[in-house]
């Protein structure tokens, strides 16, 4: 199962790759998606108000001073009104010439700072910026570009200011009895006009009140209007064009149509006309004489135009980007919070994945000091839980390694001082005296001697067998011989066990084929087997090797199956392991060294093969080995073979007996 759990991919939900992922994915969504919406929410809405309400502060400076160079002919005494506004706004104003000599600073320092290669506005009354004026409240301020508020030789003296605003007076109370709600408005010149609430002209004229006296220009008005006239006309006649006569709201034409500088330029244009019926180019035309003939009217009534620069109090001119401490204090709050998640989910996720780490260190740690390790807990199906699960299936290995090593050196010491005792006894025996060198003597130490190169050969054909080093003479076998060979061979030892040993032919339906094998090799993994079984089968019990061919796999089977005691369900799985006895006595009665069923597996293995047994306690075992048909090695029957090793981890056994 756990093999299985090696070679399946984890699901990306459940790996630890998935879930690192997920949770950097999700801090670094809520980092942006945090960032963003701060960045638009106090960005923007700084940005606007900040544009809003440095528009409005501009809007309402231009409008002063414009209001002031409407009302003065020269910028002298302006300092004092800079200063309230720069006052009022927290900015910097400056206003200089067009050629930049200075006329008034609010910057309160002997040399301020340098001005800016662009003007913020030109203050000119005569020439009204409309993109500022929109941001005003004065009426036409952005059809007409000629400021109001600059009335020249139209301003009322005193007298006639009083005597119009009586008339004004007595027609609003007249509208007011009649139920008409009228109240008297003062002009920029001084002349007042009454305004009707509702703007409803056909009801004023269905009264008795009249508004004559207030239509009327005054002495002072119509001597203006008669200089205006004068340059109106003169610049219309230069073009060729008849003259005009303008009243108090500057219209001109006949007693039906009267027109306006205004509603002449608002005329759309057209393709041109026959020449009797341009009238829209000839009121264009009388509208810019009129124009100019006020501007050369009012230019000695107005102040030159100023260039005006404003910038914030550091005496810089382009206002800077400052988050309020409220904006200033969300961008604090939303990066800890954002810091604070992230570092909670670091130290979760870390947690999680550094503590099965620190148990897979412990434990390694003790197991280099040689101590015992405690299996490391697994709790998840992840990439930690199955580093986990490999390092105690190698620890447990490990264990069972070191156990068997140590088992190894002393089985190997028991079965080398066994031979070596008996052969050093009798000979101490022989120089003492006590035993005579006759035949007997020399055969039973040459039994010994057998015994020890028997045991050394066995270690060296396990050790080739480990090393890759066991070679192969194949060639052609028939598995009938190798059998009835190895059957005489043990014939006589099984009769003096009282063991019944017999070679039973393959069935008629399965026989066994020729196949390619070392016969030398064959017939010692066939012998080990025959002999651990004539030992551990009772008297009067019986052993029998057979062999049959399978076709579905191709192979030759051969089986050695006996009636003795068998082998319990605990000890089977390592009956192929080496030194591994289920009898640990050593005793050579009842077992061997535990080296020959290890033996058997390599050199089956050395052949392609497998090696199997089935068994049940108390009812007799079956040993099964499965040999290929086909040659064996790269080589195949023209020489020596190397034999691959197999199961390179196996336990270190060797020998000719069974467990």
């Amino acid at each position: 199962m756990r093999r299985e759990q090696r070679r399946t991919r984890l699901p990306l939900r459940k790996s630890l790759f998935g879930r690192l992922l997920a949770v950097s994915a999700l801090v670094a969504a809520c980092s942006v998606v945090a960032t963003a919406w701060l960045a638009v929410q106090t960005t923007s809405g700084a940005i606007k108000q900040e544009q809003g309400q440095n528009l409005t502060a501009d809007a309402r400076i231009y409008n002063t001073l414009l209001g002031y160079a409407a009302g003065h002919p020269t910028w002298d005494g302006v300092g004092s009104t800079v200063r309230d506004l720069a006052r009022q706004s927290g900015r910097r104003i400056a206003l200089t010439t067009q050629q930049r000599h200075p006329l008034a600073d609010s910057a309160a320092r002997s040399s301020p700072p340098a001005l800016p290669p662009q003007a913020s506005a030109i203050v000119d009354p005569l020439s009204v910026d409309t993109a500022l004026s929109r941001t005003t409240d004065r009426p036409g301020a952005a059809a007409d570009r000629v400021d109001p508020r600059a009335v020249g030789p139209f301003r009322l003296p005193a007298a006639e200011r009083t005597a119009l605003r009586h008339a004004a007076d007595r027609s609003a109370a007249c509208l007011n009895r009649v139920g008409i709600a009228a109240d008297v408005v003062g002009g920029p010149s001084g002349r007042p006009r009454v305004e009707v609430v509702g703007n409803d002209p056909d009801r004023v004229q269905n009264t008795r009140c009249t508004t004559d006296e207030l239509d009327s220009p005054t002495a002072t008005e119509q001597k203006a209007l008669d200089a205006l006239n004068r340059l109106a006309n003169a610049c219309l006649k230069r073009q060729d064009r008849p003259g005009i006569q303008l009243d108090l709201n500057l219209s001109w034409g006949d007693g039906s149509v009267r027109k306006t500088p205004t509603e002449a330029r608002a005329v759309v244009a057209t393709p041109a006309p026959p020449p009797s019926i341009r009238t829209g180019e000839d009121d264009r035309a009388t509208a810019s004489c009129v124009d100019t003939a006020r501007r050369e009217q009012l230019s000695s009534y107005v102040a030159s135009p100023a260039l005006l620069f404003i910038g914030d109090e550091g005496g810089t001119t382009v206002p800077g980007f400052d988050l309020s401490p409220a904006n200033t204090a969300k961008i604090a709050g939303a990066a800890a919070l954002v810091l604070a998640l992230t570092v909670g989910a670091t130290v979760l996720a870390g947690s999680r994945l550094v503590r099965p780490l620190h148990a897979l260190t412990g434990a390694a740690q003790r197991m280099r000091d040689g101590e015992d390790s405690a299996p490391v807990l697994v709790s998840d199906d992840n990439e930690i839980g199955r580093l986990a699960a490999a390092f105690n299936d190698m620890a447990d290995h490990r264990a069972r390694l070191e156990t068997q090593r140590k088992d190894m050196v002393s089985d190997v010491a028991h079965e080398l001082r066994t031979p070596l005792s008996n052969i050093r006894g009798w000979l101490e025996a022989a120089q003492d005296g006590l035993a005579e060198p006759d035949p007997a003597f020399i055969a039973s130490l040459h039994t010994e001697a057998v015994q020890l190169q028997h045991i050394i050969d066995d270690l060296q054909d396990l050790a080739a067998a480990d090393a890759g080093a066991l070679r192969l003479h194949p060639e052609p076998v028939h598995i009938e011989d190798v059998l009835a060979q190895v059957t005489a061979a043990h014939q006589a030892r099984a009769e003096t066990a009282g063991v019944a040993l017999s070679a039973l032919p393959a069935p008629d339906d399965a026989p066994s084929p020729a196949l390619w094998a070392d016969p030398v090799r064959l017939r010692q993994a066939i012998g080990n087997l025959v002999s651990n079984a004539v030992r551990h089968t009772p008297p009067q019990g019986r052993v029998t090797v057979r062999a049959y061919g399978d076709g579905a796999t191709e192979e030759v089977v051969v089986e050695v199956a006996d009636t003795g005691s068998g082998i319990s369900a605990e000890h089977l799985p390592h009956v192929f392991d080496r030194f591994w006895r289920a009898e640990k006595s050593r005793n050579r009665r009842t077992g061997g060294s535990g080296l020959g069923l290890a033996i058997v597996r390599k050199l089956v293995e050395a052949h392609g093969g497998s090696a199997s047994a089935v068994s049940a306690e108390g009812q007799g075992s079956v040993f099964t080995l499965r040999l290929p048909v086909g040659q064996v090695g790269p080589q195949g029957p023209a020489g020596p073979v190397q034999a691959r090793p197999k199961g390179a981890g196996d336990g270190a056994v060797t020998g000719t007996d069974q467990a």
